[in-house]
């Protein structure tokens, strides 16, 4: 059995393309008449959010259970085999890009040329492009970048027409680019739906001059079950072997994508008994763990260990790293009490924000039982409150996220924090 254990001291998050950085209180989150700091000066304010040093609401990361979640996955993928490219899309933060890197993440994950061009920005090598790549322009920026021979690059296709598109924007590379056939659920997103017409599209690819057919990709999460993600899981097996059948991808491994933040148990497992005649490289997508949340995934990963004796045997889990703190600024009706945050601060498209901790002149205490968010307007949250709970105006409450990617993109300056909430950096993001 291999028990988890977090591994000691926290990862550095410089990183030189943000660090210089200069934010002042122009960025939302910045204290209000506080002199412009570059980001990497950040950690050395002092700052406390408990002490009222930040406006609120104000967005933060939980520095111990960033170790904690990078720890636990880790160890997942040390135990087997997979790698990781993280989709970056969850966070856009380059710092978190650089340190899942040096973590051993394989490479990151992108779905538009938009986040594309950011990540080459901020210096990533290796990007998987979950997406079909049809946009001229994106086409064309990928060609230019190619050129660097230390960019590694690899994008979807499920159509012949897509085939075409592609080979004639790849003449004159000096190296083929490279593709992953995908596969796709009936009713969902982009990608083939059955073996036959994966086939008919990985013969254009290896007919093709400039391409090369390096494996299988698919996105399982967006299945209505376990059962249903297994399914489909067996569909790209299928594809995999029929392609390795009729010898149509290109030499070296095959590499056998999916794996969003729900389904990875299962990808592993399944992926893992392809029966091909050559090596498989199985790499996982998942762009949630580092920050996991407070809903969603927090019930995902509840199942996903309920499924894997690999979780299990592993134990511990992940913990939620992000919340948005808002003040209570008037409790006008007995039940109800309203807290300076909205829609603008915290995603609500899977789940309201979950209240998780309060904070009144001597330290954080567990929210009190029956407090909810009863609805968000775009900047006041409408609190469900016992009548008999103790919560006044001016008091601080920590409310936890569902679906962390839709509260990232609603700031540009996130601070990491330590346990007491005294902050020790801060993140960029770029969406």
């Amino acid at each position: 059995m291999t028990v988890f254990s977090e591994r000691s001291g926290a990862t550095s998050l410089r990183c030189a393309s943000v660090d210089d950085i200069v934010v002042d209180a122009g960025w939302k989150g910045y204290p209000l008449g506080a002199a412009p700091r570059r980001v990497r000066e950040i950690g050395a304010t002092g700052w406390r959010l408990l002490a009222g040093d930040l406006p609120f609401p104000a967005c933060v990361l939980k520095a111990s259970a960033l170790e904690r979640n990078a720890a636990w996955m880790r160890q997942f993928l040390a135990l087997t085999g997979a790698r990781l490219a993280p989709h970056g899309k969850t966070t856009m933060a380059p710092q978190l890009f650089h340190r899942q890197l040096a973590d051993g993440a394989w490479g990151l994950t992108a779905a538009t040329p938009a986040q594309l061009r950011t990540y080459r920005q901020h210096g990533i090598a290796r990007i998987l492009f979950a997406n079909q790549l049809v946009d001229p322009i994106g086409i064309a920026y990928v060609i230019d970048e190619l050129r660097d021979p230390d960019f590694q690059f690899l994008s979807l296709v499920d159509s012949v027409a897509g085939v075409e598109r592609l080979a004639k924007a790849a003449q004159g590379l000096d190296r083929p680019l490279e593709l992953l056939l995908e596969g796709g659920l009936a009713g969902g997103r982009t990608g083939c739906r059955s073996v036959a017409d994966a086939l008919e599209v990985a013969r254009a690819v290896a007919a093709a001059p400039g391409l090369s057919l390096r494996g299988v990709e698919g996105f399982e999460g967006i299945a209505p079950d376990a059962a249903a993600a297994e399914a489909f899981l067996g569909l790209l097996v299928g594809i995999a072997e029929a392609c390795d059948a009729e010898n149509l991808f290109a030499p070296g491994p095959a590499i056998l994508s999916a794996g969003g933040s729900s389904y990875y148990d299962l990808v592993v497992e399944r992926f893992g008994a392809a029966r091909l005649s050559r090596p498989v490289e199985i790499v996982l997508r998942s762009g949630c763990y580092l920050t996991h949340d407070s809903g969603l995934y927090e019930r995902a990963f509840e199942a996903l260990q309920s499924r894997s004796s690999t979780a299990r045997d592993i134990g511990g889990g992940f913990a939620p790293a992000l919340e948005v703190w808002a003040m209570v600024q008037s409790r006008p009706e007995p039940t109800r009490a309203v807290a300076t945050m909205g829609k603008r601060d915290v995603s609500s498209d899977v789940d309201l924000p979950v209240p998780v901790a309060v904070h009144r002149g001597t330290g954080v205490v567990s929210a009190p039982e029956g407090l909810r968010v009863a609805g968000l307007n775009d900047q006041h949250a409408l609190l469900d409150v016992p009548a008999d709970a103790d919560l006044a105006v001016g008091d601080l409450v920590g409310f936890g996220v569902s679906h962390p990617c839709t509260t990232f993109d609603r700031w540009r300056l996130i601070y990491v924090v330590d346990d007491a909430y005294a902050v020790r950096d801060a993140i960029v993001t770029f969406f």
